[in-house]
């Protein structure tokens, strides 16, 4: 059984059309993961830094507290290689009126797909400041 030419030379160039386009179709999907996921991290640690601030303002609740929410919170959320930091260190120690800071900061390589590509040695942090009510 003999293939027509034609037909031949069309299978030649649907092969170099798709060995073409796929390096462009996977850089962008790969892009787009690596964006979604860096969103998906800047929205975890304002929500850490933000629980962790109203979790400060309770009377009685120490720094260590504080780490453990933060721990508990950011590694169910597969989240490594953060700092977490208070202002001021002890949240016992400040009074009705007073502004509390909470401050939660990740490598950006370390939580990313292929992050060494895009994001070599960055840093993102979130912040929270609220005021004892109490």
């Amino acid at each position: 059984m003999r293939v027509p030419k034609k037909r031949l030379k069309r299978r030649g160039s649907a092969l170099l059309e798709f060995a073409l386009c796929l390096p462009v179709f996977l850089a962008i999907t790969m892009g787009t993961f690596e964006t979604c996921r860096m969103m998906y991290l800047r929205q975890s640690l304002k929500i850490a830094a933000y629980e962790c601030a109203r979790l400060a303002i309770v009377p009685e609740v120490d720094a260590e507290t504080l780490q453990d929410q933060c721990d508990v919170f950011l590694l169910g959320r597969g989240i490594s290689g953060y700092d977490f930091e208070c202002s001021p260190a002890d949240p016992k120690s400040i009074e009705f009126g007073e502004t509390l800071t909470t401050t939660v900061s990740v490598n950006v390589a370390e939580n990313l797909i292929i992050g060494t590509w895009f994001c070599r040695d960055d840093t993102i942090s979130e912040s929270v400041s609220i005021m004892a009510e109490f």
